[in-house]
């Protein structure tokens, strides 16, 4: 996971990717576990997930988010950071796991850094099958504070071997594919248990969600809203 932020008590905006295999059949979830030295949620199991890095949002994607989830993703936000949110769950996805959600292609322009291994691959990155599901922002007085925008994705639009993790760093260990029915057995933040449970209830229906679930831990309050594009930023 990239950082360029100094301030590390900051909110910062951060993306997840909630892979879902044969979601028609038996559904598993793509997940791993972080280090027990890390300063945030230690020794837990999550999804692949990461900050927003500056350079996200000048990363070319050949495919654009569906507009439904760029519309959702601009609702109680103060900027338009759905290109951004995209690149850098692809970019997570691709750095913790070895797995590319992209297609053939070649870059127009000098490959960042974060994404050389990538472009190595002979992939340029898509959005159109990220689907936004889920948004909660870290409560107060954590080590670490994110507004973290989860992602589902269907593991059939991931390029190549699905269990040919051999590219991933060493940001989290185990990665392996859960049975979506047993992934609550495992040691889990409290809000990806939340989302876990949101993703069963609607795995086998491919459908946009007529709303998006959002948990918004504020300094002052705790909220749960739902989001569905039709307000206007804030």
């Amino acid at each position: 996971m990239t950082s360029t932020t100094p301030d590390k008590s900051a909110i910062r905006n951060a993306a997840t990717v909630i892979a879902l295999r044969d979601r028609m059949g038996d559904p598993h979830v793509l997940m791993g576990q972080r280090g027990a030295q890390a300063a945030f949620m230690p020794n837990k199991f999550v999804f692949p997930g990461g900050a927003v890095d500056t350079a996200d949002a000048e990363v070319p994607l050949a495919r654009a988010l569906p507009a439904i989830c760029a519309e959702r993703l601009l609702e109680d936000s103060k900027e338009d950071l759905a290109h951004a949110l995209a690149a850098a769950a692809i970019r997570e996805l691709w750095e913790e796991t070895g797995l590319i959600l992209g297609q053939p292609g070649d870059w127009p322009d000098e490959v960042p850094a974060d994404w050389e291994g990538f472009a190595a691959r002979g992939h340029v990155p898509v959005a159109h099958p990220l689907q936004f599901v889920f948004r909660a922002i870290t409560p107060p007085g954590r080590p670490r504070r994110f507004d973290a925008r989860f992602f589902l994705v269907d593991a059939g639009d991931i390029a190549g071997d699905l269990d040919d993790f051999s590219e991933a760093c060493d940001e989290l260990s185990h990665l392996q594919w859960v049975p979506l029915r047993d992934a609550r057995k495992f040691d889990l933040p409290f809000i990806t248990e939340v989302v876990l449970a949101e993703v069963s209830a609607r795995a086998h229906d491919p459908a946009p969600p007529e709303s998006v679930p959002f948990f918004r831990n504020d300094d002052e309050e705790s909220l749960f809203l739902r989001l569905n594009g039709t307000q206007p930023p804030q």
